[in-house]
């Protein structure tokens, strides 16, 4: 463990090789992460994307349904059918803000998973390393 140049002290251009190595290495390792952390996000844009558009379209065609329901009571000749008229759309509004909600909702729990997502990119890039000696070779030539 320690400092990893001190394992080698008498051997300059052994240290250096290895460092030149364990550089090379924890390059790889965080071009690696970036790509990994790279397709997560994609995933969680395409995800978000998805559920943003679908939550959107269903408001659209809530508000349609809206508009729809408040022409119809307006040209109802009874009031028993302007009455029915104004409870459906009532319904429909109470339908409309849930979806707005639920729209809200996704939003901050996509915010929450992206948040967590870069947490866990954090910890992993944290890189610790350590050099252990294994062992020594010595030989002599006679």
């Amino acid at each position: 463990m320690g400092n990893p140049l001190s394992l080698f002290p008498e051997h300059p251009i052994l240290e250096s090789e290895i460092n030149e190595h364990r550089e090379v290495i924890q390059q790889v390792i965080s071009q690696r992460n970036a790509a990994i952390f790279e397709a997560e996000a994609e995933k969680l844009h395409g995800w978000a994307d998805d559920l943003k558009v679908g939550l959107e379209q269903e408001i659209k065609d809530l508000d349609r349904q809206i508009k729809e329901a408040r022409r119809t009571a307006t040209a109802a000749l009874t009031l028993e059918d302007k009455l029915a008229g104004q409870k459906q759309v009532k319904a429909l509004e109470q339908q409309r803000n849930g979806k707005r909600r639920a729209l809200f909702d996704a939003q901050d729990e996509i915010d929450r998973q992206r948040e967590r997502l870069i947490a866990e990119i954090e910890d992993k890039l944290k890189q610790r390393t350590s050099m252990t000696m294994l062992f020594t070779i010595r030989w002599r030539l006679t």
